[in-house]
């Protein structure tokens, strides 16, 4: 936990001093990214418990998000950001002889992203990376992993996508969220517009 408080702590700094930092850029532009999309929630850790005992546990909800994004140039960015993943099993999926499996997530989720993006008109590709907390409950109930805190988690996030239309100012993305101690990864598929306010 001490760890995870500490990376936390170096990834908010590093992200507030680069922000600032940014401010002296003299290409720099300033935006607002909202996006909305279809979150799936999964356990990634995996043992072999041969072809008659796969189990395949997804939980599935929605996710939001909030950006506040520094152009640093036309190629590169710095996004602090805050979004939100419920997600829960749907239906029943349980197994003959066997428990009811879960991998769920209720979290909000805040940290610093740094992007790469081909400066293209019309259809820029894209990809993001970076480091950020959650704040929620997770479980993740499987044959292997039996999880379930509710508890501040360092999670990585993913992301690759296209931002189109004009002034690229319309976001495609396929993204992940990544929390290694619930052993558990989020995907998903979200559509996002810019606002600028420079």
């Amino acid at each position: 936990m001490k760890l995870i408080l500490r990376l936390i702590f170096i990834s908010t700094l590093f992200t507030i001093s680069f922000s600032h930092s940014t401010k002296a850029q003299p290409k720099i532009s300033q935006s607002i990214n909202v996006a909305i999309g279809f979150a799936s929630s999964s356990s990634y850790y995996v043992e072999d418990y041969g072809s008659q005992n796969e189990i395949d546990v997804m939980g599935s909800g929605l996710y939001l998000q909030a950006e506040y994004v520094f152009g640093i140039t036309s190629w590169f960015g710095v996004k602090p950001y805050a979004a939100t993943i419920s997600t829960k099993v749907d239906g029943n999926q349980s197994y003959s002889n066997q428990p009811q499996y879960k991998v769920n997530t209720r979290a909000l989720l805040v940290g610093g992203k740094v992007r790469f993006c081909a400066p293209i008109p019309w259809v820029a590709p894209f990809i993001e990376g970076g480091i950020g907390a959650s704040i929620g409950t997770f479980q993740t109930f499987t044959p292997a992993v039996n999880f379930h805190k509710d508890d501040v988690l360092l999670h990585i996030p993913f992301s690759i996508g296209l931002a189109v239309g004009r002034k690229n100012n319309i976001e495609l993305a396929v993204s992940g969220y990544f929390h290694p101690a619930a052993k558990q990864s989020t995907g998903i598929f979200s559509a996002g517009f810019t606002f600028p306010i420079d």
